[in-house]
């Protein structure tokens, strides 16, 4: 049984027809694009190092989809609805709490041990163990027991009904890895950095800094993908990847320079997609420092920044300014109210807060979100404008994580710049953000905010059946949130795409993932 693209029928309904699957046969097509021709390989410049490679241990969304290509979840979202994968079907019992799985029969994991019922519970009750870091855990931990019905079946019982449980089981947190493949290879328990799933590619190389290559697993056990390698070269700068694409020594991109994205739509040789985004894009703030705990310092911040000034001039119009703590993408979301840019309100409330002419720390990535480092730029000289002493820092990938995901202590950094992209369109997980269950390292709540009726409104959204009241607690809990200002609130980013037109079959989610799985040479 072939397995579709599932990436692909999701991205129908975003990018133009002529960017999906054609019908001419892969094995009969000659065509050979810029480094996946001749020697059947694909490559894609990405922005940012692999911090990890083992799916319970994932935060970053690009490198979730590195991961994605060797690790299958029991199910996935299509078209709004939560279909089988490795899972053939289920069924949930009428009060919720129950979830009996079918599991897909003769699939193997790439070491050749069987895919069945005693990995499903394996990897289950790894991903809820309170001895490993889970960083996007908090949606497991309504599992209250799993277990193998037969040898194909797993019951899942939950402590309570949770609406978003088997959306979460599409997550690449829940990626099925071999249990065998946890003690070889150099992996441990609770350090796996070799992955060993059930995909159509195998895990082959990675060296940190420079590249990650996988190879084609003959004995998948759906639809084959057309090249024989792909690889993912890390490539921090937003030109260096604009070059190498152009040059053509890489077949795709993400995250170009977005000043150049005229040009490339203008150019004929490539192909941009402005991928729609749930992606928030925040500064998050260290609210349990002494400054920064009062709210009217934060409320300052937030005036200070003339937020649409710096999407219009500095990302190229490619993001819209937040109006509420998460994506409108999301289920949940309301409109929730705006900061205008006011600098003369933000020097007063820093009166009233005895905080002018304060020292604030103000750390970014670069290379991981689309203008980075050149919006926090202007983000420190705003808050310089409004009287305040702002340093600006940036390192690479892993060790920015390794710094704003460690427990408070001395050394947490007053503000930091992070982007959040919910793998579930609801506002569930966004809301992880703000609940004291995630403050690091259990999460990724790293502005260390927590309010108790925040907490009270979402521990009800856990339970709540009901859309529509679901959909008003969120509201509720956003319109706190949003006056408590844990952030500086900035703006959804779209997530540009860029790829030769000598190659098809490439598209974008709403998760901001891209689907080059079932890439091909669009020659005919």
């Amino acid at each position: 049984m072939k397995r579709p693209s599932t990436r692909g029928r999701i991205a129908a309904a975003l990018v133009a027809a002529g960017l999906l699957l054609g019908a001419c046969s892969f094995e009969e097509d000659p065509a050979a694009g810029p480094g996946g021709g001749g020697d059947s390989s694909f490559s894609i410049a990405i922005g940012i190092d692999l911090d990890t490679l083992d799916p319970a241990g994932q935060t970053t969304t690009t490198v979730q989809n590195v991961v994605d290509y060797v690790v299958e979840t029991l199910v996935e979202e299509r078209d709004g609805e939560v279909v089988g994968v490795l899972a053939e079907s289920y069924e949930v019992s009428p009060d919720g709490r129950t979830i009996d799985l079918t599991l897909r029969q003769g699939v193997t994991f790439h070491d050749g041990t069987p895919f069945n019922a005693d990995a499903v519970v394996f990897n289950l009750q790894r991903i809820t163990d309170p001895n490993l870091r889970v960083p996007l855990g908090a949606p497991f931990e309504v599992m209250e027991s799993v277990e193998a019905t037969g040898e194909h079946s797993v019951r899942i019982v939950l402590s309570q009904p949770s609406p978003i449980f088997m959306k979460a089981l599409t997550l690449t947190t829940a990626g099925m890895i071999s249990p065998a493949s946890v003690e070889a290879e150099g992996n441990t328990y609770d350090n796996y950095q070799h992955p060993v799933g059930t995909g159509p590619y195998t895990f082959t190389s990675y060296t940190a800094g420079q590249s990650l290559t996988v190879t084609k697993y003959p004995q998948y056990w759906g639809e084959q993908p057309f090249y024989e390698t792909v690889e993912f070269r890390i490539v921090p700068e937003a030109a260096t990847r604009e070059s190498l694409l152009l040059a053509g020594q890489v077949d795709m991109i993400i995250l170009p320079p977005v000043a150049d994205l005229r040009a490339l739509q203008d150019n004929p040789d490539v192909n941009v997609i402005l991928g729609e985004s749930d992606r928030s894009i925040y500064i998050a703030l260290d609210t349990l420092d002494p400054l920064l705990s009062d709210v009217r310092v934060r409320q300052a911040l937030n005036y200070a920044v003339d937020k649409q000034a710096i999407v219009d001039n500095v990302l190229f119009g490619a993001g819209k300014v937040m109006d509420a703590p998460m994506s409108s993408a999301l289920f949940g979301y309301c409109s929730t109210g705006s900061y205008p840019y006011d600098p003369d309100r933000a020097r007063q409330l820093l009166a009233e807060a005895g905080a002018e002419g304060a020292t604030l720390e103000l750390i970014t990535p670069s290379g991981r979100y689309v203008q980075d480092q050149q919006a926090t730029e202007a983000i420190a000289g705003y808050l310089r404008e409004v009287g305040l002493n702002v340093t600006v820092g940036t390192s690479d990938w892993g060790a920015y994580l390794g710094r704003v995901n460690a427990p408070h202590s001395e050394d947490t950094v007053d503000m930091h710049l992070l982007g959040w992209a919910p793998a579930i369109l609801d506002a569930d997980q966004q809301m992880q953000m703000f609940r004291s269950a995630t403050h690091p390292p259990t999460g990724l709540g790293t502005a260390f905010y927590t309010n108790p009726r925040v907490e009270e409104l979402l521990a009800q959204a856990d339970t709540e059946v009901n859309e529509e009241v679901r959909g008003q607690l969120y509201c509720d809990a956003s319109r706190i949130i949003w006056e408590e200002a844990p952030w500086i609130f900035l703006w959804t980013q779209s997530f540009p795409v860029v790829h030769s037109v000598d190659v098809t079959g490439i598209s974008t989610t709403p998760t901001e993932k891209f689907d080059a799985l079932y890439a091909r040479p669009a020659a005919s």
